[in-house]
């Protein structure tokens, strides 16, 4: 009966999307080429990768509201990863284990085994000990059409890690094994566990691959673990460690003793606006991440979500990047290749200089949907800072100062929209640096900022209509000289 009902459950879902889709798709604040739900309400990006000649995405969806509740997995494909075709829902609650309406099935991964497609998935429930969480597995002959497996849940929480603290699977293989990296809790402080099995099925622990000491919060939401080239890189989402959300460590790692040495840590995007990264490998070899275009903390009540709920939707990915490991150990995290396939009405200017206190307006296709990239020339260069103000209209507009003399960016939004708040900041790396450079994506309703070699980043939410498409440069207490000017408009793809 149980696999009857999650296929009910999922025709279910699917009546609802249809009945509401078409009117979903007049919304405002739609965006144009970064992916989203059809309908309803999404959060983390799960189980991406590269099976059967198309990219899939599945994602945290609630197709009944366009508010956080009752989890199931959605399903997209693409071969391009900018133009997608969605199919039904890959997951629906229906299991005594993934049935709780505040539960579900929650994040996890996917991977290819002899020809199956398998998902990893956490399953949520509460039967009055609290929210309890598990580790259980479904899987698909044709990667469309899924069953979960009968010996589900396949891990339960360790002694010592609270049942509501066990989450997020991500699973890979090495040589004849399966690992899985799983977040959890201990003692207040998060962990990534590591396990591994020879099925897929049978799993058992291994040990703590790394844990925080006290700086990286009480969980670690969504771990992630790759190798590039002869380092591995552990992800994660911290809850409880502030303004940081997308923590990176790189080091090396020994599968003999499941031993993890970190040398570096790092931030993937220091935005308000980037949560639960999540990687997979194109079949170029690039190693690619897509993370969700929000986080958790930062809300404190539903308005701070955005005005989208009123459109029948909320959440959207932020688009997705090829990450690379620099000599230093840091990572290097840029706009996908793909997005030059949708560039439109090139604009070039090869060099402007900023005399102190002028606007300069830039141009970039209509000003919503573009793209933007220039350099900074730092020894012709005496200001003391630079300010580009995006998405305005003269009363609205996103603030980003680039502090040359603090050595520090931040991208203000609390003038944007009437909705969205706060400033991110980071430091700047500009010793010995001749030019920094500044790759910018807007879309309807988000801003992504790239600088200091793609290694500093900014993305957040931004809620501005189409009257809003100025942007302008300006210098503080000096001169400054910007070149190789570039932009483009994007075309829509959603």
């Amino acid at each position: 009966m149980s696999k009857e009902l999650m296929q009910m459950n999922i025709q279910r879902a699917q009546l609802r999307i249809e009945a509401e889709k078409e009117e979903v798709a007049k919304g405002s604040m739609r965006q144009r080429y970064h992916f989203m739900p059809q309908a309803g309400w999404m959060n983390d990006p799960n189980g991406l990768l590269y099976y059967k000649g198309k990219y899939h995405f599945f994602f945290q969806h609630n197709p009944y509201s366009s508010f956080w509740d009752c989890m199931h997995w959605g399903h997209a494909i693409s071969d391009d990863m900018l133009h997608w075709e969605y199919l039904p829902e890959a997951l629906a609650p229906s299991e005594a284990y993934d049935s709780h309406m505040k539960g579900g099935c929650f994040s996890g991964s996917a991977i290819e085994h002899e020809g199956r497609l398998y998902l990893i998935y956490t399953g949520a429930t509460n039967v009055g000990n609290g929210m309890e969480q598990t580790q259980c597995i479904a899987y698909s002959e044709d990667g469309v059409h899924f069953e979960k497996y009968d010996g589900n849940p396949v891990i339960e929480a360790p002694e010592g890690v609270p049942a509501c603290f066990f989450r997020d699977p991500k699973v890979w293989k090495h040589e004849d094994l399966f690992y899985m990296v799983c977040g959890a809790s201990r003692g207040e402080r998060g962990q990534a566990l590591l396990y591994r099995s020879k099925d897929l099925l049978h799993w058992e622990y291994v040990n703590v691959l790394a844990e925080s000491r006290g700086e990286w919060g009480y969980m670690w939401e969504c771990p992630d673990f790759y190798s590039l080239g002869d380092k591995y890189v552990l992800t994660f989402s911290p809850m409880g460690a502030g303004d940081r959300k997308s923590v990176y460590l790189t080091g090396d790692f020994d599968y003999s003793t499941g031993k993890f040495c970190y040398q570096t840590s790092g931030e993937i995007d220091w935005g308000h606006d980037y949560y639960a990264p999540q990687s997979f490998l194109a079949p170029d070899g690039r190693r690619l991440i897509v993370g969700w275009a929000n986080e958790w903390e930062w809300m404190s009540y539903w308005k701070d979500w955005g005005p989208t709920y009123k459109e029948g939707w909320c959440g959207s990915f932020n688009i997705p990047r090829e990450v690379r490991l620099m000599e230093d150990g840091t990572l290097q995290v840029r706009p996908i290749e793909e997005i030059r396939s949708i560039r439109e009405g090139a604009y070039r200017e090869d060099a402007l200089l900023l005399e102190p206190g002028k606007e300069y307006d830039l141009k970039a296709g209509d000003g919503v949907a573009y793209e933007l990239k220039m350099k900074i020339d730092l020894e012709h260069t005496d200001a003391s800072r630079i300010e580009l103000m995006l998405r305005g209209d003269g009363q609205r507009r996103t603030r980003c100062v680039i502090d040359l003399k603090k050595a520090q960016i931040s991208v203000d939004r609390s003038l944007a929209d009437g909705w969205s708040k706060g400033a991110s900041r980071s430091p700047l790396f500009l010793k010995n640096k001749k030019k920094l450079d500044i790759h910018i994506l807007s879309d309807q309703s988000s801003l992504e900022l790239f600088t200091d070699d793609y290694r500093n980043n900014h993305s957040m939410n931004v809620f501005a209509g189409n009257e809003q498409d100025r942007m302008y440069i300006c210098a503080v207490d000096g001169q400054a000289r910007i070149e190789d000017i570039e932009s483009y408009g994007l075309k829509r793809t959603m």
